[in-house]
């Protein structure tokens, strides 16, 4: 019964619920309209890999209220304690049951096979007998996922798709031990234990994505620092826990430590490795005064930061807050399941009862009417249809991986396969996300100044230090005999060379990607460092048009920056973006019809690498990148993305075909058991054989990456 409360124009309240029940597309859509049918909720949406539903309502409507209405339709529920956490694995559960069936499954074939072959009598009776010890106990355990779903609803006077499965799986497992007990000629254990291993295994490989789609928000969450060094009143340093931090609190940090809070710089001066939350490579300078936030790295100095927002404030809860809400309801196939669910247990339910009924009145007798009825059951099982996705998403992963680019959820092929835009992060996604030192730099230094600065560079562990001790290296400059030297957080490295001091620093006045070398007495020398563009750039960009997918650039990055790689790339771009300027444009252009694609590899690429259509990261990417998206390449070569959008065209291809078998299958199949012509041993071969069918179009994947 519905609450009385009547919307009105106040800010909505928004509950997020944990539904662990959740198993399939038809549960998206009961929870959704059972809760929108509610007056007082505006929305719900589910996240079927998190197996949670987020509800906008009145505030008026208690929480304990959408929790009885979601035990109304048959799903347990429970407010979510905070903000988004690490969920259990959705595979783990279905793992012994799917074991249990393969084994069980494949020890009673051997005894039909001895039945088919001709054993009779007490033979036969034996062999029935020890099927049924067998096959008994491992449909009871491994069926459960199936009949504590059925039971759920069906207590409740309601229906979904695992009752007609349920049902047929109880009545053939009940009739062939009647057969065995009367010494009959025909039990069906190996059918029914068929049918739950290909059941299962549909369900398995489901789950197997939803847990990989999960991973984003996980992996953002472990970048969290899990706390701080707090200086006390007293002067003391004290270990606080991040969830016990609070602004005002002074921490000090060290190097090579995240911060665990946003904060202002109070005292010292280091630089900091930003790039999990804007993307760039290049370390960025920071002293007193300074804003910085949690999640950054501290890479040269100690310094003291007033934290200024903790906990579920900073900029890293937020983006884990951005990501968590927009994977909501990605699917097409939400909307095929909604019809489907509505429809298959209704129809199967009437199918079987028909038939039933009418071979009662054409005077075939109960048993005959009711192993007609169970085959009905059975030869309609969704088994088919229920591998016709996941199985070509496995099989095209697989061909993928083989080609260098990894596939962490595979519903993300049927969105990729749909893509008409890319964006495309700068830094570290055009662009190799590896500063080097210009040749054109490199080659105006004198074999002394080369040999000073790489003597100077080798004592840093600076990135742009780093990249400038390789390229020296390479064209076997040898270090020179400096003295004394030290880095200067802020600065740079100083030293004494043949009693001349010298400097590799910062440029006052120049970009952040170029050093300077002094020697005292000769002119300062500008070392610029370029972030080259990937292999295969130009390429991949004309491949992606040719398919219909004009890219542009969407970075954090300055508007120089962006501008000097888009002259280069032919491609228009948007600077200076945040992280949710850039979900926010993705959603502009999904408003204006468009299907995105997102290419992203730092930490403000996350809301939008969740919020695309489809979205995909470099290898090279920070963690959080790689677990945002749904694909990761793992080459320098841009030559993945088109490759990846051909294999997801191709694989919806497929899809599509293994859809008209498993829809053909039943047409041909339905009739003959209606019929009589099948018997529930029969019906699961059937089921089985449209299984194989079904699989071994999928496996046609297996070039997809080519």
């Amino acid at each position: 019964m519905k609450p009385a409360v009547t919307i009105v124009d106040e800010p909505l309240a928004e509950t997020v619920l944990v539904v662990p029940g959740m198993h399939c597309a038809g549960c998206i859509a009961r929870i959704e309209r059972g809760l929108e049918a509610l007056s007082a909720v505006a929305r719900a949406r589910v996240n079927l890999s998190a197996r949670q539903v987020r509800v906008a309502h009145h505030p008026a409507l208690a929480v304990p209220d959408l929790v009885s209405a979601l035990e109304a339709i048959g799903f347990a529920s429970q407010p979510r304690a905070g903000e988004p956490g690490p969920q259990a694995s959705a595979v783990k559960p279905l793992l012994a049951p799917l074991a249990v069936a393969g084994f069980a499954a494949m020890n009673v074939m051997l005894m039909s096979v001895s039945i088919w072959s001709g054993a009779d009598g007490a033979t036969r009776a034996l062999f029935h007998w020890v099927s049924a010890l067998i096959g008994v106990p491992a449909i009871a355990y491994a069926g459960r996922p199936f009949f504590t779903s059925a039971w759920a609803v069906l207590r409740r006077w309601q229906s979904n798709m695992d009752v007609p499965i349920s049902i047929g799986i109880v009545l053939a497992t009940a009739l062939s031990l009647y057969e065995t007990a009367t010494g009959g000629r025909t039990a069906w254990f190996d059918g029914t234990l068929m049918l739950l291993l290909f059941l299962l295994a549909g369900r398995t490989l489901d789950a197997m994505m939803r847990d990989r789609a999960r991973a984003g928000v996980d992996g953002l969450l472990r970048q969290a620092a899990p706390g701080a060094m707090v200086l006390t009143g007293a002067g003391a340093l004290e270990w606080t826990a991040a969830r016990d931090l609070s602004p005002g609190m002074l921490m000090r940090v060290a190097v090579g430590e995240r911060l665990a809070a946003d904060g202002r710089i109070v005292t010292g001066e280091t630089s900091l490795d930003q790039s999990l939350l804007t993307g760039e490579s290049a370390p960025v300078a920071a002293a007193a005064g300074d804003s910085v936030h949690a999640g950054t790295l501290n890479l040269d100095a100690p310094v003291d930061v007033r934290v200024t927002a903790a906990g579920q404030d900073t900029s890293l809860a937020e983006i884990a807050r951005l990501m968590d809400a927009v994977g909501q309801s990605r699917s097409a196939y939400v909307r095929i399941a909604d019809r489907a669910s509505r429809l298959y247990a209704p129809a199967v339910h009437t199918l079987a009862l028909a038939s039933f009924l009418g071979w009662m009145l054409t005077g075939a007798g109960f048993h005959q009417s009711a192993v007609i009825a169970i085959a009905v059951l059975i030869i309609t099982c969704p088994c088919a249809i229920g591998l016709a996705v996941p199985v070509a998403q496995v099989v095209a992963c697989g061909a993928l991986m083989r080609a260098g680019v990894m596939v962490k959820d595979g519903s993300a092929l049927e969105r990729l396969a749909r893509i008409d835009r890319a964006l495309i992060d700068k830094t570290g996604s055009l662009t190799l996300g590896r500063p080097t030192p210009e040749p054109a730099a490199l080659a105006a230094l004198t074999a002394e100044e080369a040999a000073v600065a790489l003597a100077l560079a080798s004592h840093s562990s600076h990135p742009l230090s780093r990249a400038l001790t390789h390229a020296l290296a390479a064209v076997q400059a040898m270090p020179a005999a400096v003295e004394d030297v030290a880095e200067i957080p802020g600065f740079g490295l100083r030293g004494c060379w043949r009693g001349i001091a010298v400097a590799l620093r910062r440029p006052q006045h120049a970009a952040t990607s170029a050093v300077a070398l002094d020697i005292a007495g000769r002119p300062a020398r500008l070392i610029a460092f370029t972030d080259r563009l990937r292999p295969d750039c130009a390429d991949a960009l004309g491949e992606l048009a040719g398919m219909g997918v004009p890219c542009s650039i969407l970075s954090g990055d300055n508007a120089r920056a962006v501008a000097e790689v888009a002259r280069a790339t032919g491609l228009t771009g948007q600077a200076s973006a945040s992280p949710r300027d850039k979900a926010d444009a993705i959603a502009r252009l999904q408003n204006g019809g468009y299907t995105v694609l997102m290419v992203g590899d730092g930490l403000n690429d996350g809301p939008a690498l969740a919020a695309a259509d489809a979205s995909i990261a470099p290898g090279s990417a920070s963690d959080v990148g790689r677990q945002a998206a749904d694909i990761v390449f793992l080459g320098d070569s841009l030559i993945a993305l088109p490759r990846a959008i051909r294999a997801a065209r191709r694989t919806m291809r497929v899809v599509r075909q293994n859809f008209a078998l498993a829809i053909g299958y039943n047409v041909l199949a339905v009739p003959l058991a209606i019929l009589g012509y099948v018997t529930p041993l029969i019906a699961a071969v059937a089921m089985a054989t449209s299984s194989i069918l079904v699989i071994a179009n999928s496996l046609r994947l297996g070039r997809a990456a080519r």
